[in-house]
């Protein structure tokens, strides 16, 4: 099991595999969500176990359900586990967020209340996730469209479930951006409110607008489109602020465009992080 370089990634998509192979882009990882590879055989997994042969993987998990009120289905996490156990990733991450009830799933993840009661499903679940993968696992933060109740701000419920867990956090910049916005708060401040020393991985993202009313527009987190000038300016502010960088992840889940669109992405950030550590040194050595 390799770690995660101080890089960027790059989500995997199918359309890019044979691109991937024959020209060895310059990444410095790749990411899966699991339930793509839940088969046990096929394409899909020929080509993995190539790519995962040049770069680290992680994976990323949607279907867990880590903020259901219900225990974790045992059957899926076995079958989760047995894809970790079969491919050995650097991280796993899993969404704060909640898709299962009376035994059924839904499509869309949903935001939980951050509250005592919710907090303390949350960190059995997680708790029980991590004893049967037999590591520890990321938390990402996300994307909320409305008000829920609040014991906790956002950074605080995470401080809280790093704490009662021993999970880390994957920060989601673009969901942050997303959320303030819709929220009506600013994310360069809310960011000082979360663990950033349990940061272990970020994910970048594009976003769309969608109008309501002729007042109010909501954003949602699609990763449709390349990354706005707000994200990629918190995003260096947060590489300032941790104790060193961690791997980006640039997500282009829908819409995907040719691969060399993504590189570009891809090079931004690694420029970004080039910067904040020659920055960092420099005020070291000074």
């Amino acid at each position: 099991m390799e770690k995660l370089p101080p890089r960027a990634g790059i989500s995997l998509q199918p359309q890019h595999y044979q691109e991937i192979l024959n020209s060895h882009p310059k990444i410095g990882w790749v990411e899966i969500h699991p339930e793509d590879y839940l088969g046990l055989g096929g394409a899909a997994h020929f080509y993995l176990e190539k790519i995962a042969g040049h770069y680290p993987l992680a994976m990323n998990c949607r279907s867990l359900s880590l903020g259901s009120a219900e225990s974790i289905n045992g059957k899926h996490l076995q079958d989760i586990a047995s894809l970790v156990e079969r491919y050995s990733p650097a991280q796993f991450s899993e969404h704060l967020a909640w898709n299962r009830w009376q035994g059924s799933y839904f499509h869309q993840m949903f935001p939980l209340p951050y509250t005592t009661e919710s907090l303390d499903q949350v960190s059995f679940n997680v708790r029980a996730v991590q004893n049967r993968l037999g590591r520890r696992i990321l938390l990402e933060n996300p994307a909320r469209f409305f008000p829920l109740e609040e014991e906790f701000s956002e950074g605080a419920f995470f401080s809280e479930l790093v704490r009662s867990s021993g999970c880390g956090l994957l920060l989601d910049l673009t969901s942050l951006y997303i959320s303030c916005l819709n929220l009506g708060k600013d994310p360069f401040k809310e960011l000082q409110q979360y663990p950033l020393a349990a940061v272990k991985e970020i994910h970048l993202a594009g976003h769309t607008l969608m109008p309501l009313d002729d007042d109010y527009i909501l954003l949602v987190d699609d990763h449709s489109t390349a990354i706005c000038k707000p994200v990629w300016q918190l995003y260096r502010e947060t590489l300032q602020q941790l104790p060193k960088a961690v791997a980006t992840l640039i997500e282009w889940d829908s819409k995907a465009p040719e691969l060399s669109v993504i590189l570009e992405q891809v090079a931004k950030a690694d420029q970004i992080i080039s910067e904040v550590e020659r920055k960092t040194a420099g005020e070291v050595t000074s």
